[in-house]
Order: structure tokens, then C-alpha cells, then sequence
């Protein structure tokens, strides 16, 4: 049964991160593809550990799965805004049909 439950978990996981790479590819700007890619590829890599951990168990690989997902959900999206942050600094535009922007209203 954990085996099962294991191999559902890895296949969204898989899933999730193919999207999160599409949404690379396909979105105009770097502020687009930050958010598509880490939201995406959080969720999907988290999920992909949290399988491991049901197929492994209480095994010393389950809870390295378990402290991996702890740390990719703490840092991914620091690393992200972090990222954002600095490029919106350096000068990078948004994209020409772009609504909104946060950074320029802190200003």
C-alpha cells in the first residue's frame, strides 16, 4: 500500500516539475518564469521526496527525503525573491503587457 501511495506521490511530483519547466520556456520575462518554476517545482520536488519517504519508510533515506523537503520549502522561495529582487535592481524590464508592478511602488 505505501508502495502505491509512493509511486501516486512521484508521478504528481513528476508531473508538477514538467509544467514548472514548461512554464520556463513558454513565459515572456524573468519574473514570470521565477514564479512558474519555483511554485511548480517546489510543489513537484516535495512531492517526489514525500514519495520516496512512503516507498523507503522509517528508513534513514525516508527521513533524509523528510529533511530535504523540510529545506527546499524553506529556501526555494527566499532563493526566488532573492532573485526577483536583485534582477528588478540590476534594471531587468518586465514584460511590455506586465499590470502591476511591487518592486516600483516600494520606491
Amino acid at each position: 500500500m505505501n508502495e502505491t501511495i509512493g509511486f501516486i506521490f512521484i508521478a504528481i511530483g513528476v508531473s508538477f516539475d514538467f509544467f514548472g519547466c514548461l512554464g520556463l520556456v513558454r513565459f515572456p520575462d524573468i519574473y514570470n518564469r521565477l514564479h512558474s518554476s519555483i511554485k511548480c517545482v517546489t510543489l513537484g520536488t516535495s512531492s517526489i521526496l514525500l514519495g520516496l519517504f512512503f516507498y523507503k519508510g522509517l528508513t534513514p533515506a525516508g527521513f533524509k527525503a523528510l529533511l530535504c523537503v523540510l529545506f527546499l520549502v524553506l529556501t526555494a522561495p527566499v532563493s526566488a525573491h532573492v532573485l526577483a529582487r536583485s534582477a528588478h535592481k540590476q534594471g531587468v524590464k518586465l514584460w511590455d503587457k506586465s499590470v502591476c508592478d511591487k518592486y516600483e511602488e516600494d520606491k
